[in-house]
């Protein structure tokens, strides 16, 4: 099998979401107990993410439609009012997008020609003339571990902290110097690495987040977004390695970058402690024990379906072939590529289109043979691109609070989990500050624990997953703000982003 280039994914819609921040740095808002649209919000939570339709797009301008979570548009009335509820014709509801030098959008409703403003609280159409009330500033919703995708180069973003710096030369984002943080703060975005440095505007990593780190972020729909630090500078690749620093001269848009959700690679391990890897280009086997980069997998999955499709560091797919083999030749769409997972104390059993379960034939080939699943059939899965975890649910990230002893699960800024891997699935949880976190009777947390304790992780999407806690229940977000493990069983709550 020829070797293929790696084909960048789509952002998917959440990717594609924003916050939308007035000149009074409130949050649009979709309200509703109140059936109304405000500006009052502090922070940016699941009432204050729009989704952008975008019907036309040329240049610093768009046609676009605002569309809540719960479905619902964001509507210009005859008489100024802005409410949400269904368009009532092909206009209603669209707005012209301008995009601004100074990162800013303004939205002018297509039938009244007004633009959309708030005086800090409530939010309306009334005037034709504009002014600063009318600015508001994107913020994109996805969650804060991202990759950076430039579509000029066809590459991503690398962090290099053997030399301070950033480039923007990886091939195929499945290592953790690929993922960066990006931290939002008065208005500037900061870039945070994979070992927690920044990148400062003399291009080099550093180990402090300041006024040097901080960048402003010009933001277009479908994902672009550009970083520039307000003097005239923007981030772009330079020089024939492709190093990211701050120019003034970016050409044919390299300035430009796709911002998209860090995916999941993880390293599969079968009974005999080896590696499942891609050999000869195309069989997969267990009989390594070293980990290669043909022993990563992407972990793709529907969290509609208990489907799973592993993508290879080779473009291709898992897939059963001829004879139940299992092949890396597969392509997205194919049947043969979709497996249905159970997860079992940390590890996962995966089962074929043709009914039968993955499993290590003696030789060290993986096929599809297996019409019961047993101990041969299970599968160790470990993070092979992350050592430590962003979880954030319903209501907020998890993180810490200088008022509260207790984790929070509704912070605006959340605090990293370090992953200490003690078993397949099983890690311990490190706060920030190197103390464990440790559970109270009450399934509430505290981040200064003295011992570790076992925390089982079961992937339950691409970029979600659930944690079962010491004490046998699932942790949980409450509305409250406090992060409990209490729950029995699985519910919307349990299940986190990451």
């Amino acid at each position: 099998m020829a070797e293929v280039d790696w084909i960048h994914r789509h952002p998917k819609a959440e990717d594609l979401r924003v916050g939308l921040i007035s000149w009074a740095g409130t949050y649009l808002t979709f309200e509703a107990y109140k059936s109304t649209i405000t500006a009052a919000a502090k922070s940016l939570g699941r009432r204050q993410t729009w989704e952008l339709l975008v019907s036309n797009e040329h240049d610093a301008q768009a046609v676009v439609r605002l569309k809540s979570l719960q479905g619902l548009y964001l509507l210009c009335e005859s008489d100024g009012t802005v409410c949400y509820g269904r368009p009532r014709s092909s206009h209603h509801g669209c707005f012209l997008l301008r995009f601004h030098r100074n990162g800013k959008w303004t939205l002018q409703c297509i039938v009244s020609g007004r633009y959309l403003e708030s005086h800090g609280e409530d939010v309306f159409c009334n005037s034709r003339v504009l002014s600063a009330y009318h600015m508001w500033t994107p913020r994109p919703a996805l969650h804060i571990h991202v990759i950076l995708y430039s579509p000029t180069y066809r590459t991503y973003a690398r962090a290099d902290h053997t030399v301070g710096r950033i480039w923007v030369d990886a091939a195929v984002p499945c290592l953790e110097e690929c993922g960066f943080l990006l931290h939002f703060q008065d208005g500037c975005y900061h870039l945070e690495t994979s070992t927690h440095h920044f990148l400062s505007h003399v291009d080099r990593l550093v180990p402090h987040r300041s006024a040097q780190t901080a960048f402003y972020m010009q933001v277009r729909p479908r994902g672009l977004v550009a970083l520039c630090d307000g003097e005239g500078g923007t981030l772009y690749p330079q020089g024939t390695h492709l190093l990211m620093g701050l120019g003034s001269n970016p050409i044919r848009g390299e300035e430009w970058f796709i911002l998209q959700h860090f995916p999941a690679w993880v390293t599969l391990r079968s009974k005999t402690r080896r590696f499942i890897s891609v050999i000869y280009d195309a069989e997969v086997c267990a009989a390594s024990e070293r980990l290669t980069p043909m022993s990563l997998f992407q972990y793709e999955c529907d969290n509609e379906s208990p489907t799973l499709q592993l993508r290879s560091a080779n473009g291709y797919y898992l897939a059963q072939r001829r004879h139940r083999a299992i092949i890396a030749d597969g392509h997205p769409m194919e049947s043969e590529t979709f497996f249905r997972v159970r997860w079992n104390c940390g590890k996962i059993i995966l089962q074929s289109s043709n009914g039968r379960f993955l499993s290590i034939t003696s030789n060290g080939l993986m096929s599809a043979t297996a019409s019961i699943p047993g101990p041969n059939e299970e599968l160790g899965i470990r993070f092979a691109n992350r050592s430590f975890l962003v979880l954030r649910g319903r209501y907020g990230y998890v993180g810490s609070s200088s008022e509260r002893d207790l984790m929070q699960c509704n912070m605006d800024h959340p605090d990293f989990i370090q992953l200490l891997p003690c078993r397949p699935g099983i890690y311990h949880f490190q706060a920030q500050g190197g103390s464990f976190w440790s559970i109270t009777s009450f399934g509430t947390f505290r981040p200064w624990g003295k011992f570790a304790l076992n925390f089982c992780i079961e992937l339950q999407g691409s970029n979600l997953l659930t944690v079962l806690a010491p004490n046998g229940f699932y942790i949980r977000a409450d509305r409250s703000g406090t992060l409990l493990a209490d729950s029995g069983d699985i519910t919307k709550e349990c299940i986190w982003e990451f």
